[in-house]
């Protein structure tokens, strides 16, 4: 499809706070971009999250940009992302730049001693490179744009608006309520050159009839000056992938009767919970998080996820009864599979002499796998294809961890296409991989429920056919709710 549109502005969205819903607007916006024959990319200058990606050239940036990517129909690209912040305590997070680790700093000295000029300087470098291959930048803030002690030290929000001359629209969530005084009171702390920047303002995650609010919506524009470009409902029936694990032991806590109970270890520093989001979709299944012993005991299967802080977290799950309440399962002949940290946590022991994740320098494993890990420096990060077992079916997954796990590869999970093994493999109640996304794979998930289902149910549902649905499901809502029109006047 072709658009007679000349747009040459990017788009920006910011918040009023954290997780208003800009990571899912974005992604939205690159769908209908792409619908009306543009050639949109994401881009977040800074993103913090334990939820990451692999680009095809091996390196590392923010899951929420990849799947912003996925939605625009092109590959994922540091660029989209150039600064990650991987929490590691919490304290101090490992930093990426332009997909790769260049150490770990607390938060202190990142915000405090780091040089800010140079890092800026790496983000604008990122951003002009993408956006002399595409248009329109659909941009991302974080957190509130309104943090005065934080602003002067800022490299992702109006600062970088300022510097791609973006049209910027400003979201409220009114579901947590106080949409006036935040919306008002962001706009008013901001300078007349910031204000400049909003073109707009969208009211995200509104209950009941929007026309209930069309008095509010007047009052917003008095106040601000600004006009609300639209009144986004609440939605439950569109699935994204989410960006921070933050909801998750809210999530889901528990068992349910008639389905596949799978329980998924809630880690404190849990990474890649996306992982299960295929899962989690199957309407075979009941996907849940917990650190419950008692919980843990009623589930059909286990999965230890992956991990930032992998010996940190083992520790705390040996401490709180679920190691235990895993290993007994396991006894009690319950399925048990660990991807990536989960992978060395099953192990018989996991090492850390050059203290790549902390004080603490060796561990014992939980003693389910016959493999022993020592962590390293060197990061690996890899996109792979691979074959499942004896299956010829290509699979595809990914690799982010520091660390190598010695195991007898004649039980590997899957053979990577260079030929490499990887993993281990027990028996059907038990094996471990570095690969994230394995579980999106068909063939594994009908391998995992077979022992619990008749139904093929990995056959009749096609993920990434989902996921485009849902795209276009979420492409549908914002037309629907957000006056279009204006929003490309401004880009234009």
């Amino acid at each position: 499809m072709s658009n007679p549109r000349i747009l040459t502005k990017p788009i920006m969205f910011v918040g009023t706070a954290s997780d208003v819903g800009k990571s899912v607007i974005c992604a939205g916006f690159c769908r209908i971009f792409k619908q009306d024959g543009y050639h949109p990319a994401p881009f977040k200058a800074q993103n913090m999250s334990l939820n990451s990606y692999v680009t095809p050239e091996g390196l590392e940036l923010g899951r929420a940009q990849a799947v912003q990517a996925e939605a625009a129909g092109i590959p994922c690209h540091t660029d989209m992302n150039p600064v990650l912040l991987k929490p590691t305590n919490d304290q101090s997070s490992q930093v990426i730049l332009n997909g790769k680790p260049v150490g770990n700093q607390s938060a202190f000295e990142y915000f405090k001693t780091n040089d800010r000029a140079e890092l800026f300087l790496s983000v604008t470098q990122a951003y002009d490179r993408l956006s002399d291959r595409y248009s329109p930048i659909v941009m991302e803030g974080a957190g509130s744009i309104s943090e005065l002690n934080l602003k002067k030290r800022d490299i992702t929000n109006l600062r970088m608006a300022l510097h791609a001359g973006a049209a910027t629209y400003l979201i409220g969530d009114i579901d947590r309520g106080g949409i006036f005084g935040s919306v008002y009171g962001t706009i008013a702390l901001l300078t007349p050159e910031e204000k400049q920047c909003i073109k707009g303002i969208i009211v995200n995650k509104f209950r009941g009839d929007a026309r209930l609010f069309e008095d509010g919506k007047k009052m917003l524009e008095d106040l601000t000056g600004v006009p609300v470009v639209g009144v986004l409902p609440f939605f439950k029936d569109i699935h994204i992938e989410e960006e921070d694990s933050v909801s998750l032991k809210n999530k889901f806590n528990t068992t349910t009767e008639g389905k596949i109970n799978i329980a998924v270890i809630l880690l404190k520093r849990l990474s890649n919970f996306t992982d299960f989001d295929r899962l989690e979709k199957d309407p075979c299944v009941h996907l849940f998080y917990t650190s419950q012993p008692q919980e843990i005991a009623k589930a059909d299967i286990i999965i230890i996820p992956g991990s930032k802080n992998t010996l940190d977290d083992l520790l705390t799950i040996k401490n709180n009864g679920a190691a235990a309440a895993i290993v007994k399962a396991h006894k009690n002949g319950k399925k048990v599979i660990g991807i990536c940290g989960g992978y060395q946590m099953m192990g018989e022991l996991i090492e850390d002499p050059d203290h790549v994740e902390g004080s603490l320098e060796s561990m014992p494993g939980l003693g389910l796998l016959p493999v022993k890990t020592i962590l390293k420096p060197v990061k690996t990060t890899l996109q792979q294809q691979f074959s499942y077992r004896k299956n010829p079916e290509v699979c595809l997954g990914y690799e982010i961890h520091m660390g190598e796990t010695n195991a007898d590869f004649d039980s590997p999970v899957t053979i990577l296409s260079n030929g490499k093994p990887d993993g281990y493999f027990l028996n059907e109640m038990c094996w471990g991989s570095y690969l994230h996304g394995i579980l999106d794979n068909a063939v594994v998930i009908e391998d995992l429920l077979a022992d619990f289902s008749t139904e093929k149910s990995a056959e009749t549902f096609n993920y990434q056919q989902f996921k485009e649905l849902q795209y276009d499901r979420l492409a549908d809502h914002i037309r629907t709710h957000v006056d279009m029109e204006m929003i490309y006047k401004s880009l234009e």
